[in-house]
């Protein structure tokens, strides 16, 4: 998918270097391969928008910018980009597809590389192919993260500069804006503690986004709701106030063929909505309710038994909700919501960019209904002002863009526990004896069965067949030993899937549109598939073996909110099977499993148990 032009450059920010360049005859020139190679590895970076779920974004560019710089040369011999959570870096992919040409070249990556925790795979493809310089874009924004892989290649003998702290340059300053915005909701993210949120709404000249009817089919031109599909498909979810459903009846799906698919989120107090609507259509993308607790619990059945999710909150408010998606891993969402919810969101200050659609029409009407509802305003002179506005002509309409929250500083270098540690040894990493885990770029996100550590299992008949990822493997042993010959294509579906986010996709949507192709002692056998799995790729990679072991004395939650099996969910209600099956692991390595295990006839019991209870 092609770069949206206004969702790359657009966003404010200052380069405030820390560290003057020293003088150089070739540092003009040199500065100018850097800028041009750092924006290449930007536009990589953001390859896989809209073909996988939003994750942080990594683009590699390997270039022949040495020695002979000054002489003109600047050639690219490897390029990559990460295609997904779990999928190969993009920096073994450029060094892969470079080979010999690596040696003495420079590495201009858009981020620091960010790999799970303890493994090091990025830094190593780079250390061993014989890169001399690497130029990084921006630090890495999460603070677990921040630094390391910058410390580590310096501590192998290779040179770093990362931009406005190790070059300071006029030239420079395009090549860092697009490494900020290639990755602004992760930056987002790590400073408010919320996804990043966009405001999307189609208006009028007259500023009316329906005719006083509630009809508001078409306002925008066929073009700019096709730019919109795009947006949708770049974010982790769409999210719709009551009000929308029951006027639109709205689909909120990307339609671009493939790919990444956004869960729909409607937000209603009273769940005042109808029984019958197209987003409680969930074979092809699931959609969540938000509710206040109590409300309507007889349609709060009627939704459940659509496999519709719902999640009631003590207040509903645009902000808790955002920090329950926050918990859920989400970094970006947008806001397809009337001018009610849209002014709610604005005050709870979770609204971080807005673009707006307007078309060369006039409605007029006294009830027409505008894009933002109240706000308290009375004077202009309390008017939010958006920040780097862009203008870009769609067709007929004219799409404006803007900020409402600058993008965070990253100037001030934030420590990292060793460091901090290193000079307080009272500072701990944890409040409470428990570690959480959950996606992949977290603290212990290795332990995520979306991690990139492809494993090696025996089929039925003894022979053993290498798989991408734990998530892989789970999810195709759904359909082992079904005679239906269909259960075969998904299992290879699966086994063929680019990421672990596509086979889970698969896995579930399989499952829940054809469950008799799952086979008929899934329930009982889950378990004990996932341990065997589990144990396979903590006995292949030492440095998991190792950081599962110096978790002894924590218990282990799989934080998702969410899934009430495998993770502990949103309130500690979960059965935190992943983290369980992760302490027995530990607690076998350990030598401690007379003490914590059970016999086999009892944990077959307890599984029975379990299931009868869900």
């Amino acid at each position: 998918m092609a770069v949206l032009s206004f969702a790359v450059f657009s966003i404010p920010f200052a380069v405030k270097p820390t560290r003057a360049c020293l003088p150089n005859p070739s540092s003009s020139q040199l500065h100018a391969f850097d800028a041009k190679f750092i924006k290449r590895a930007a536009e990589l970076a953001d390859k896989s928008a809209g073909f996988t779920a939003p994750h942080p974004n990594f683009g590699c560019v390997i270039a022949t910018t040495g020695s002979g710089a000054a002489h003109g040369d600047g050639r690219v011999v490897g390029e990559g980009y990460l295609y997904a959570e779990g999928t190969a870096p993009a920096e073994l992919q450029a060094v892969e597809s470079a080979g010999e040409l690596c040696r003495g070249a420079t590495a201009y990556l858009n981020m620091e590389p960010g790999d799970c925790y303890s493994d090091l795979t990025a830094v190593s493809a780079i250390v061993n192919a014989g890169i001399s310089r690497v130029v990084v874009g921006i630090r890495h924004p999460l603070q677990h993260l921040r630094g390391n892989a910058i410390r580590a290649l310096r501590s192998e003998g290779l040179q770093v500069d990362v931009l406005g702290e190790d070059i300071q340059s006029k030239t420079i300053e395009d090549a860092l804006k697009s490494c900020l915005l290639v990755n602004a909701p992760l930056l987002y993210r790590a400073a408010y503690r919320v996804p990043f949120s966009f405001l999307k709404y189609a208006m009028t000249l007259d500023g009316k986004i329906a005719a006083s009817s509630g009809d508001a089919s078409w306002i925008s031109s066929k073009l700019s709701r096709s730019l919109v599909f795009q947006l949708r498909g770049r974010s982790d979810a769409v999210i719709v106030g009551g009000n929308t459903v029951r006027r639109d009846n709205p689909r909120l799906t990307a339609r671009h063929g493939g790919g990444h698919l956004p869960r729909r989120i409607v937000m209603s107090r009273t769940l005042d909505l109808p029984e019958v609507a197209n987003l409680w259509d969930v074979s092809e993308v699931p959609t969540i309710v938000a509710t206040q607790r109590g409300a309507k619990r007889s349609f709060q059945k009627y939704l459940a038994s659509k496999d519709v999710e719902v999640v009631e909150f003590d207040i509903l408010n645009p902000r808790d909700v955002m920090e329950y998606f926050y918990d859920r891993g989400y970094l970006s969402i947008l806001w397809e919501c009337g001018g009610t919810l849209a002014a709610s969101a604005i005050e709870h200050g979770v609204i971080h960019k807005v673009h707006a659609f307007v078309a060369p029409k006039i409605i007029g009407g006294i009830d027409a209904p505008s894009p933002v509802g109240e706000l308290g305003m009375v004077e202009m002179s309390q008017a939010i002002e958006l920040n780097d506005v862009s203008y870009e002509q769609i067709g007929p309409d004219m799409l404006i863009s803007g900020f409402l929250q600058p993008v965070p500083d990253l100037a001030p270098t934030i420590p990292s526990f060793e460091e901090t540690y290193a000079v307080d040894q009272t500072v701990s990493p944890y409040e409470s004896s428990i570690i959480f885990f959950y996606k992949t770029w977290d603290p212990y996100g290795a332990f995520s069965n979306f991690s990139p550590h492809p494993i090696q299992m025996p089929d039925e008949n003894g022979d053993y067949i290498s798989w991408s990822s734990v998530e892989h493997y789970y999810q195709a042993q759904k359909f082992v030993g079904v005679t239906d010959p269909r259960a075969q294509e998904c299992l290879n579906e699966i086994k063929s899937a680019r990421s672990p986010e596509e086979a889970a996709r698969i896995g579930r949507k399989i499952q829940r549109q054809c469950p008799h192709l799952v086979r008929g002692d899934w329930e009982l056998v889950k378990i004990d598939i996932m341990y065997n799995a589990l144990k396979c790729k903590f006995t292949i990679y030492p440095h998991l073996n190792s950081m599962l072991l110096s978790t002894a004395g924590y218990v282990l939650v799989e934080a998702s909110p969410h899934d009430l099996f495998w993770g502990g969910g949103r309130d500690g209600e979960g059965l935190n099977y992943l983290g369980r099956l992760l302490m027995q692991l530990r607690s076998e390595v350990l030598g401690e499993s007379p003490l914590v295990s059970k016999n086999q006839a009892a944990i077959q019991q307890e599984k029975e148990d379990e299931v009868n209870k869900l």
